[in-house]
């Protein structure tokens, strides 16, 4: 198989164009008001703005400068501007929940993903950290994304050729089973072409592990998003118990703004608090033993009261508590997951796809063709309603 990218026929790296020049029809753009609210809305000629407080034509941006302002027919003045990624990704079409800005960066830099490198990802859900991902390995490098469901591939796939204006080279998304479609990828720790990195944002990784292990290289850095503690704490302890990982490190951030107004200078009474816990492990090279821990654990760490899982004990698929990421009684409401709906998925992916057309016509309109994706084309799901629910 040959992952080699396509290069991009300007030289220029992909995405770069919808970044520079006048706004283009087909392109998105953020409006904020003078009260700071904002809206996004998709250039199309002959389209109007539309508020309570008045109303303007689009065609009345096309062609201006980025960072400009435009006064509608009541006489309010908005600030006009390409959103940037963590802009575009809070306003997206989305089906399962995104991976915020904040969880996305730590990703990238405690990941370490550079550019060239071959990045595993699993659990694609509406494409957030995906373009982060592509972003960081560029054109040269390479992301293989794994999703189980149809639909939210195809929402995940519009959102990303929204932002890039069209399909990027380093992306190869696979509909299907992470354990199951690895081996077809040509990732392969023994065979040499194991991936750098791995990021796996889904309900049970710890089922996975073994089968991540086989395809990253030794040294390769596995990062983790998972939402609770307990889901935490069984991927640590079932990455101490297959032996093929560093010990487990563990994180979550919070950030909170500030309020700048004069003298007025103060914490904002809102903050974006808890998204997710990220953790961390590294590969070891085959055959080696990793040192052991010198701390005691603490009492009760592995009580069977508290439902933890203890060293040595089996984590596969399909194990005795019914969870395993075969989906045999499986549906995470047990970690506090709301399914989405096949309604608000199919209304995503056609807001996804609808966002990906305009885009790439910008794209093309602005004088930069785009190059083709390796996307799998057996993976294409022509009908969202038709996927594992």
């Amino acid at each position: 198989m040959n992952d080699a990218p396509t290069p991009t026929p300007t030289g220029a790296p992909t995405g770069a164009a919808t970044r520079r020049g006048p706004l283009r029809e087909g392109e998105r753009v953020q409006l904020t008001d003078p009260r700071g609210r904002m809206h996004t809305i998709t250039l199309t000629a002959g389209k109007e703005f539309h508020t309570h407080r008045g109303r303007f034509a689009h065609e009345d941006l096309i062609g201006r400068p980025d960072a400009t302002t435009i006064t509608n027919s009541a006489g309010v003045e908005y600030l006009v501007l390409r959103p940037l990624l963590p802009d575009f990704v809070l306003s997206m079409p989305r089906g399962a929940a995104v991976v915020y800005p904040k969880d996305a960066g730590q990703v990238v830099q405690m990941a370490d993903v550079f550019p060239g490198a071959v990045v595993i990802e699993a659990g694609v859900g509406s494409g957030a950290l995906t373009m982060s991902l592509l972003r960081a390995v560029g054109d040269g490098g390479r992301v293989h994304s794994f999703e189980r469901r149809a639909d939210f591939a195809d929402i995940a796939r519009g959102n990303v050729e929204t932002f890039f204006g069209g399909e990027h080279p380093a992306w190869r998304l696979t509909v299907g089973d992470l354990v199951e479609s690895l081996p077809a990828s040509g990732l392969s720790a023994a065979a040499g072409t194991g991936a750098d990195r791995a990021v796996l944002d889904m309900l049970a990784p710890w089922e996975c592990l073994d089968a991540v292990a086989d395809a990253v290289a030794p040294g390769g850095v596995l990062i983790c998003y998972v939402a609770t503690a307990t889901q935490l704490s069984r991927v640590a302890e079932a990455a101490r118990t297959s032996g093929r990982w560093t010990e487990p490190e563990a994180w979550e951030s919070m950030v909170r703004g500030w309020h700048l107004e004069g003298l007025a200078v103060r914490p904002q009474h809102r903050m974006v608090g808890h998204t997710g816990f990220l953790v961390t492990t590294r590969r070891l090279a085959d055959g080696v033993t990793p040192p052991l821990r010198k701390r005691r654990p603490a009492p009760g760490a592995h009580s069977e009261d508290t439902g933890a899982q203890a060293p040595g004990q089996d984590a596969g698929p399909g194990g005795d508590d019914g969870t395993g990421y075969d989906g045999t009684g499986y549906d995470g409401t047990e970690y506090g997951d709301r399914p989405v709906s096949d309604r608000k998925a199919r209304k995503a992916a056609r807001e996804a796809a609808a966002g990906a057309a305009a885009s790439h016509s910008a794209t093309l309109a602005g004088g930069t063709p785009t190059t083709p994706s390796a996307v799998d084309p057996a993976t294409t799901c022509a009908d969202a309603a038709e996927h594992e629910g």
